[in-house]
């Protein structure tokens, strides 16, 4: 899950250096926190959080097949 994101993240942004993926796992969820460079946020969220909303979407998609649930944060 974390090199997926790590991945999207990547190829979204100007910067691909500045793109971290945390992941706090607990018994059934684990969190993903996605940080990116400050000028980059806007090409991750998308408009109106479309692109963030599809990287949700994809994340929990998969997990479904671990079943496991698994939560997206992009952090400022």
């Amino acid at each position: 899950m974390k090199d997926m994101i790590t991945y999207i993240a990547k190829a979204l942004v100007d910067n691909p250096d500045a793109v971290s993926v945390a992941e706090i796992e607990g018994n059934q969820t684990s969190v993903l926190e996605l940080k990116v460079a400050k000028e980059d946020l806007g090409k991750v969220i998308g408009k109106q959080g479309r692109t963030a909303r599809a990287m949700r979407t994809i994340l929990s998609a998969a997990s479904a097949k671990l079943k496991k649930r698994t939560v997206l944060e992009i952090i400022e």
